[in-house]
């Protein structure tokens, strides 16, 4: 089979800690790589999940407590306070 080479950037400390990690479990770090590699095109998906940083399930736990004290409540919010005190929730 033909070889090729795959050259990437890495933070330092990260390289060393998966250094490590590949050397704990018994293989090198090109093995972990293509062990990887397969992985990825043998399900045609990454082996992790991903996800972003948009804190949805955060807001609408906010909204949903908020929306509980205006019911207990007689204080009213402008859409701006609103806004304001999401902000500072999700900081």
């Amino acid at each position: 089979m033909e070889q090729s080479t795959l050259s990437i950037r890495i933070n330092s400390n990260d390289k060393k800690g998966f250094e490590t990690f590949c050397k704990d479990t018994g293989m090198n770090v090109s093995t972990a790589i293509n062990l990887f590699i397969k992985t990825v095109l043998r399900e045609q998906k990454l082996p992790f999940e991903i996800k972003s940083n948009n804190y949805q399930d955060e807001i609408y736990s906010k909204l949903v407590e908020a929306e509980q004290e205006m019911a207990n409540s007689s204080k009213r919010y402008t859409s701006e306070e609103v806004i304001e005190r999401l902000k500072k929730s999700i900081g």
